[in-house]
C-alpha cells in the first residue's frame, strides 16, 4: 500500500534484465502460463471520494475512449474490482469510541458496517448499512460495465475488535486484534459478503480477511488502516471464515494472505499449515518487493498447492511508468500470476495512474504510467492464454477465439531493433502482412500511439525499432498454435 517506500530508479536499473542491442526473441507457441483472469484496481481511498464519477468508471472499466482533462483516454478495460470493508466508525458504545492516529487522512478512514459489539445480527442496530455509499457506487459502476471478478478485502478488523481500539495498528506494530474477536472478524467479512449478495446483487468471488498481515509497520501513529496478524492467527481466522461463508450458503472463496512481499508470502505458505491451505482457493500477494524477492519460489509453492496466484496489489510512486513496466514484466516472467491489480488508480505523488488528491477532490493530470499500463491491459485480455515470450522483457498472449497473438515488449537500454520469431506457430500471417503496433514512451513522448502498417511479416519473423525506455504492443491475426 501507499505506506511503502517504493524501489527507486537505481534499484530498478540494478534488478531489471536489460538486454544487449539488437536481439531476437522466440515466442513459444507450446507454452502455457495460465489463462488470464484479468486486470483491476482496489477501490477504497480513491473510490471514497470519486466513486460516483461515471467518467472514471468508463476510463477504468471499459475499453471505450473518454474525453478527460482535454485528452482522449483509451479505457484500461479492468474487470477486477477489490472492495474494502472498512474498519472505522464515529460512534461511541458503552463509553468506548475509536482511537484515531494523528497521521491518518480522512480519505484513508473507510467506514465499516459493524459499528458495535452488541449483536452479530446484521439486521440489528449494531450494523449500519447506509455508510460507505460512494465506494459502493464505484463497485456498482464497475460491475455495470462488465467487471466480473469482485473481491472483498479488509485492511483492519473493526476498530472495536482491536486491542487499543485503533484500526491503524498497535503501538509497536504487533498483533492488534483481541483474541476473542478472531471469529468476530470472520463473521464481519461473511456478513458483509452475504448482505451485498442479498441486498445489492453483488456476488463476491473471493474474500481476503487480511492485508499485509506479516508487516510490523502497522502502528497506532500510522497513515492508514492496518493490522498485523501472526501466521498462526491467520490460520485460525481462515478456518472461522471458511465455516461462516459455508453456513451462509455463499459460494465466495477465500484468498490469502495479501502479504506485502513475495518472500513474506513464501514464508506464509511454508508455515500456515495444511488445513489453512486447503481452505483457500487463491494466493494473493502484493508487489512491493519490487525487483527483489523470490517470485519463482512463490509460484512453485502456489502451483504445488494447486492454487491460483494473483498480484492483488501493486503500486509505486514513479509516474513515468518505468518501475511499473519493469516489475510487471518480472511478474509475467517469474511470478506467473493470472491476475494483476493496481492499488490506487487515483492518487498523488506519482502513485496514481491519474494524479489526484483523494481528500480535496482535485484531479490534475494523467500520469505516463497510465499509458504504459494500457499497453498491457487493453491487449492482454481475460481468457487469453499467456505464453512464454522468450525474454524477460517480453510477454505474449494468445486469443484462441479470434486467432490473435499479442506481444508486449519493453526496451530500457540503448535504442535497438528487436526481432520476434513466430516460427513455432502452426499458422502464421502471410509474408508481407501488416502487424499493427502501439508505442508508449515511458519517460514522455508517445502516449499510446497506433502504427497500423509500418511493421510487416518477413518469413517467420517481424521486427521493430525500440527507442530507449519504450513499450510496444503488437497484434497478429490469423495465428494458430
Amino acid at each position: 500500500m501507499r505506506f511503502h517506500a517504493f524501489l527507486g530508479l537505481a534499484v530498478v536499473l540494478v534488478n531489471s534484465p536489460y538486454t544487449a542491442a539488437d536481439y531476437t526473441t522466440t515466442i513459444n507457441a507450446q507454452s502455457n502460463r495460465g489463462t488470464w483472469d484479468g486486470w483491476g484496481t482496489s477501490l477504497a481511498w480513491w473510490a471514497k471520494k470519486f466513486g460516483d464519477r461515471e467518467d472514471l468508471a468508463d476510463i477504468f472499466f471499459t475499453l471505450k475512449t473518454t474525453t478527460f482533462l482535454g485528452l482522449s483516454l483509451p479505457g484500461l478495460g479492468f474487470n477486477i474490482a477489490r472492495y474494502n470493508a472498512g474498519a472505522c466508525s464515529s460512534n461511541s458504545y458503552d463509553g468506548t469510541s475509536m482511537a484515531v492516529s494523528a497521521n491518518i487522512k480522512s480519505s484513508r478512514q473507510v467506514e465499516g458496517y459493524w459499528v458495535d459489539w452488541a449483536s452479530e445480527d446484521p439486521t440489528s442496530s449494531s450494523w449500519n448499512w447506509a455508510v460507505d455509499g460512494t465506494q459502493r457506487q464505484a463497485l456498482r459502476n464497475a460491475i455495470d460495465r462488465g467487471a466480473n471478478r469482485v473481491e472483498l478485502f479488509s485492511n483492519s478488523p473493526m476498530w472495536w475488535m482491536c486491542k487499543n481500539k485503533n484500526p491503524s495498528g498497535a503501538s509497536d506494530g504487533s498483533e492488534n486484534i483481541q483474541s476473542w474477536n478472531l471469529e468476530q472478524h470472520a463473521i464481519y467479512m461473511a456478513n458483509v459478503a452475504k448482505y451485498f449478495k442479498d441486498n445489492w446483487n453483488v456476488q463476491f468471488e473471493s474474500v481476503d480477511p487480511f492485508n499485509e498481515p506479516s508487516a510490523t509497520w502497522w502502528n497506532s501513529g500510522g497513515t492508514q488502516e492496518g493490522c498485523h496478524f501472526d501466521v498462526s492467527t491467520q490460520a485460525t481466522v481462515i478456518n472461522y471464515l471458511h465455516s461462516h461463508l459455508a453456513s451462509r450458503g455463499l459460494s465466495t472463496v477465500i484468498a490469502a494472505s495479501d502479504e506485502s512481499y513475495f518472500d513474506q508470502a513464501v514464508t506464509n505458505l511454508q508455515t500456515i499449515g495444511s488445513t489453512a491451505i486447503s481452505q483457500i482457493s487463491r494466493v494473493n500477494v502484493h508487489g512491493y518487493q519490487g525487483g527483489s524477492g523470490r517470485r519463482d519460489t512463490l509460484y512453485s509453492l502456489a502451483t504445488a498447492a494447486k492454487k491460483k496466484l494473483w498480484n492483488s496489489e501493486y503500486g509505486d510512486g514513479v509516474g513515468s511508468g518505468l518501475d511499473l513496466t519493469s516489475n510487471l514484466l518480472l511478474d509475467f516472467r517469474w511470478l506467473i500470476p493470472t491476475g494483476w491489480v493496481y492499488w490506487q488508480a487515483l492518487d498523488g505523488s506519482g502513485w496514481g495512474l491519474i494524479q489526484a488528491d483523494n481528500d480535496s477532490g482535485s484531479i490534475t493530470a494523467v500520469n505516463q504510467k497510465y499509458w504504459v499500463l494500457a499497453q498491457f491491459s487493453r491487449h492482454i485480455r481475460p481468457g487469453m492464454r499467456i505464453l512464454d515470450g522468450g525474454n524477460s522483457n517480453v510477454v505474449a498472449a494468445y486469443d484462441s477465439t479470434n486467432k490473435k497473438l499479442v506481444i508486449v515488449a519493453a526496451n530500457y537500454d540503448t535504442a535497438q531493433y528487436i526481432n520476434f520469431d513466430i516460427a513455432g506457430f502452426s499458422k502464421r500471417p502471410a509474408d508481407g502482412a501488416a502487424v499493427v503496433r502501439w508505442n508508449t514512451q515511458i519517460n514522455g513522448g508517445d502516449r499510446y500511439v497506433q502504427y497500423p502498417s509500418d511493421t510487416t511479416i518477413s518469413g517467420t519473423k517481424f521486427w521493430s525499432y525500440f527507442s530507449t525506455n519504450s513499450v510496444q504492443t503488437f497484434e497478429l491475426t490469423g495465428v494458430e498454435l
